[in-house]
Parts: structure tokens; sequence; C-alpha cells
């Protein structure tokens, strides 16, 4: 956590924050300061996808005493009536005088995939536990505790460190000479008294930009115990990797701030799936994470800054002898940590999870697999070659960017259907839509192309454009001079102001057009890499949560995948997760893992001098 200046107390002044469902909490702060940095500085959870840069209008917390002024950027955000009721972007908000602030509920649990595509595989983790009844020592023998072990294991060459000999000698003693020895690959990592070989868990994390999944595994059965999911606490400096590069970057204390977030998310969710399982931590000796380069770096305490800069080198491709603390989770004291290895440093660990589950490397067909995110990874599996490279498609996909956009929680619109005279909304949750998630963002823009309200180049056409019927045109409205198309009126009121209105405007398209031509490109310039056309295509994969819930059809329309028939686009789910799984289950698919570093060849596309062009010729929508 940041420190505050030391200053007089005339110079500070004092904020509460009330947040939604929480106790309120007092603090002072420098005069000046915005409510963003204020509420960051105490540990206050703010919704925010750009940092605080003011871009993506989501930190929005509401004056209740105290007045602050308007800003410029506020009423973009915010109604008339909205700014007199105190509302403002706490990012430009600051306080010049003691304030009383409602802060609005952050999101921690949005709609995520947690389980996806994966192969069965055979049960052979790295972590055993191996029931002993060793002969005690005697003057004709008298061999070390630890000698007399090793020799009890004779098929491991064991690595022992000081506090494992220090259990070993407690262990005998407790419990006559019979122990049970926890070992994880090469490594002593317990002496337990008695026999206690039936309990042995291990943890599986996909660790994503904008979700953390966790499950808990019996390593001796090979079954899941328990799973849950929250948003990466990290969200509050950026929706995106380049956001979050761009905070350590720019101030010296981000990154223990990041590595702290990343840490207290991990742990957070360790707790709750031992809780669900009913398993003691210390019963975890292993835990797997699947993360994009970044997320790992962050998680890990590495810089991350040459990652976000030409020629985007990474720390290391992989790291040995990590444990559960190096990760900040709480489990045995010596809990071994396992890291998938990246490709690049845009093709991380989750996409050589996501490779490891789907069994890319083991099909002869031609597969794409697409994991749509802020950041877009691709391969390609053609015959024996498999090409991989990374398209920045931006946070639209996250509701970022996007005037009315929000995460997949409830409230948020996932699907849309436009008939001749009427709009259908499908609402997670089944309540009153308050926001436009990214699968509904993608449904909505092909619907609107397909009901011919949006042309090929992407333009909102105008109310009395020909073959507009009049029940569709009374949705196109103005919001200050952008053209709009609504939703949905709150309180069915369609004559109500269209800025309180959810509505996708111009730019949200153009958003979404950018987004969808950067993927395109990507998978377009494998596909020519080897001489193939998506006529090829015998399968995609639509990975990641995001995919998991991506209409194929809208996809389609859109020119988002591939133009092939509907019944090869798979939503794959949640593979991260799967791989890390299977790491924790077979020491074989790590070895898998480890060697698709070596078999894929990464493209990068920044370094072609004609993905400019080929990404303007994507722009546009297929009609």
């Amino acid at each position: 956590m940041t420190a505050l200046p030391e200053l007089p107390p005339s110079d500070r002044v004092r904020i509460r924050f009330d947040p939604d469902g929480a106790r309120p909490r007092e603090v002072r702060v420098p005069a000046g300061a915005t409510l963003f940095d204020a509420a960051s500085w105490n540990g206050i959870a703010v919704d925010s996808t750009c940092g605080g840069h003011g871009t993506c209008r989501k930190c929005r917390m509401r004056v209740v005493e105290g007045d602050v002024t308007v800003s410029r950027l506020d009423p973009r955000a915010f109604g008339p009536e909205e700014l007199r009721a105190g509302w403002r972007l706490a990012c430009r908000a600051r306080a010049e005088q003691d304030l009383r602030v409602e802060v609005p509920p952050l999101v921690t649990r949005p709609k995520a995939a947690t389980v996806g595509v994966g192969r069965q595989v055979i049960l052979r983790p790295a972590l055993q536990k191996r029931c002993l009844t060793l002969p005690e020592a005697t003057l004709s023998d008298q061999r070390t505790d630890l000698e007399r072990l090793r020799d009890a294991l004779p098929d491991l060459e064991l690595r022992v460190d000081l506090p494992a000999i220090r259990s070993l000698s407690r262990a005998l003693r407790a419990a006559d000479h019979t122990v049970t020895a926890v070992v994880v690959d090469d490594v002593l990592v317990d002496v337990e008294p008695g026999d206690t070989s039936g309990r042995l868990f291990g943890i599986a994390f996909d660790l994503g930009t904008t979700t953390v999944v966790a499950t808990l595994l019996d390593l001796a059965t090979g079954t899941p115990v328990a799973i849950a999911s929250r948003l990466n606490p990290q969200q509050s400096h950026g929706a995106d990797v380049i956001t979050r590069i761009s905070a350590t970057m720019t101030d010296p204390t981000a990154l223990d701030r990041l590595t702290a977030l990343a840490h207290d998310g991990l742990d957070q969710l360790a707790g709750e799936v031992c809780a669900d399982g009913a398993v003691d931590r210390g019963e975890v000796y292993e835990i797997a994470v699947a993360g994009n380069a970044t997320m790992t770096h962050l998680a890990l305490g590495l810089d991350p800054e040459p990652l976000g800069v030409a020629p985007f080198v990474m720390a290391s491709r992989s790291f040995d002898d990590l444990t559960a603390a190096d990760l900040g989770v709480r489990a045995h004291p010596r809990a071994r940590a396992y890291v998938f290895p990246a490709l690049g440093a845009y093709v991380g660990g989750d996409i050589v999870a996501g490779a490891l589950a789907s069994g890319m490397d083991r099909d002869r067909r031609v597969r794409l697999f697409i994991d749509i995110g802020t950041n877009c990874e691709i391969l390609l599996a053609a015959g024996d070659r498999l090409l991989a490279t990374a398209a920045p498609a931006g946070p639209a996909f996250e509701g970022a960017a996007i005037r009315c956009g929000m995460r997949a929680a409830p409230g948020a619109i996932e699907g849309v259907k436009i008939g001749d005279d009427d709009v259908v909304l499908q609402v997670i949750g089944d309540v009153e839509p308050t926001g436009l998630a990214g699968s509904g963002l993608v449904d909505a823009v092909a619907a609107m192309v397909a009901a011919g309200l949006v042309d090929g180049s992407g333009r909102l056409v105008a109310p009395d454009a020909p073959g507009v019927p009049p029940g569709l045109a009374a949705r196109l409205r103005q919001v200050g001079k952008e053209r709009v198309f609504v939703l949905h009126f709150r309180g069915d009121d369609p004559d109500g102001d269209p800025a309180d209105a959810l509505y996708l405007s111009q730019r949200d398209i153009r958003e979404l057009q950018f987004a969808k031509a950067a993927i395109s490109t990507g998978w377009q310039l494998l596909l020519e890499e080897q001489g193939l056309t998506s006529a090829d295509v015998a399968q995609v994969l639509l990975a990641g949560s995001f995919g998991s819930y991506l209409g194929p059809a809208a996809a389609v329309r859109i020119g988002l995948v591939p133009d092939v028939a509907l019944l090869r686009i798979v939503s794959a789910g949640n593979v991260a997760g799967e791989g890390a799984k299977m790491a924790l289950l077979s020491v074989r698919e790590r070895a898998a893992a480890q060697a698709l570093l070596e078999e894929v060849h990464y493209v990068e596309l920044s370094d072609r001098a004609d993905f400019n062009d080929r990404f303007v010729e994507r722009l546009a929508f297929p009609v």
C-alpha cells in the first residue's frame, strides 16, 4: 500500500467512504487528492478498467456530503439528474474539503467458465505419499534417521532440506516409527506421523487477467473436490496487461501492490476451496498456476516492464523450485508450486495449458484455438506444425471502453435478438438489465448487421433509411452529437431521455470492429503462413470465459472467426484451468507442456510490414 506524504493536519481532508455492503471507512488524505487515489491508498475496492486514467468511466462514486467540482469528463458519464445527485468519476473528483462518499459494490464474482475441454490422463501426480515402518536404531545399526528413510525409498533420489529432517525425527518417535513420507518430484516435503497416505491434495489455478479460478483436487483419486472463482483483484489498476505494465512504469510502488493483490486473490480462493471441501490447508502440498506472462511476472514480483516494450523480453520462460509461498498461497509450509512455461511475452502459460488440455499437438486436422480477451492468443495446428501469435484486441470484450458496458454479472445483457419491430434481451440473472456484457455486444452488433441497422463499414444507418422497420427506427436516437441504438429503455419509457437508456453508440461499434479486425487478421495470417484458407479449418476452439458464452453464429456473422459450419465451432471453456489440473494429475502431462515450447513456432504480428494493411481490410463486417 502506498504511504501517504507527511503533511500538517491543515493540509489534509477527511473522507468517509460508505462501500455498499461493507463497513464505512474514514480516512485522511492530502487536500486535492482524487477519490480514486484516496480509495486505493486505503484498500477500498473501486471498479476501474483503465487504472484511473479517465477513459473507462467505471469508477463511479456519489458524493452525499460536501461538494466536488464537476470535471469535464463527468457529463459524458452521467446525466444531468445524476450530476445533481452528486455522482462523479472518482479518478477526476478532487477532495478539497471533508466529504462523505457512497461507493457502489464491486462485482467480485463475474460469470466465468470454471470447466472446459480436457483429456483423460493417467493418474501419476508429482505428489506422492509413502507410508513406511522404519526399523528402530540399535547399537549394531546406528544409521541416521535420514539414512533409514532413504534406504526404505530406493527408487527415489531425495533432495532433503533441514525442515524436512526436523519433521522426520519428530514423526519417527511420535508414531513408533510408522510414518508417511510426502514427496513432490524428488523433494521430501514432509514426514508425517502415522499413515496419512489417503490425504493428499493440490490446487489448480487459472490466473486470468480478468478472472481467477481455483480447483481443489484429490490427488489420491484424481477427482475435483471444490471449485471457486473471483474477479482478479488487480482490476483497479487496469483491465488489460498493458495498463498494469504501465502502472509499474509510472509508479515505483505499483509492482509491490500488484504482487500483493495477486497473492491475496490466489490465497483467498485457496481458502474458499479448502473450506468448501473440508480440507485443511496443511493437506495441500502442491499448486499449479496457468497464467499469461504478465500475470505470472506480477504474481512472482518480477518487473513486467520489458514485456511491454520492444523487443518484448520475459525474465524467464519457466520457473523451477517454486513454493506455494512464493505465490502468496497459504498451504503446507513447504508446498511446491508448478507454473506453466510461456511461449512468449504475449502467448503465455495459460495458452500452453490450453493447448495441452485440448490436445492441439495430438490431432492431424487443421484446428484453430482462439482465446478471446484483451490480448487474444491464437494457435493453429496444421498437420505436424503448430503456429502461435497474439493479437491486441483491447478491452471491448470485457465491457470496458463500451459506454454501457459491464462485466458478465447479474444484470448484464449477454444475448440480443432483433426482430422486425422488437428487441429481445437475454440478461444474466433474469433481472432488470443494467449494462452490456462482451457476448451481448457481439450478439447485438451481429443482429444489427443482419437487420440492416449497421452497414458493412460499421456505420449506424439513419432512422429513415430504406428498409428500417418503424419499431427499430424509433430506437435509432441521438445522444449529444452521436447516433445510438437503444437496446433497453429504463422504466420501459420510449419517450425518456436516450442518455438514460442502455444503448450501443457508434463509437462502441467501432471499438468492436477494431477488436475483431485484430483477431481475424491474426488467424488469417497464420492460415496463410501454412498455405491454408478458412475452408481448410476443421475445428475452431473458442477458449476462456468470454469464448464460453460467445454465440458461434454471431462470431461468424461479424467475421470474428472463420466462416465455417457452426458445428465446427466449439466453446472450449476454461481450458487453461483444465491444463493446470492435468499438470497436478500427471508428470507426463507436465513433460508434454514443456515439449510444446520446442514444438510451437511463434509469429510476431508487429514485425510484419503488411499487418496494418491487412488489419484495415478486416475492419468491415461481412454483408
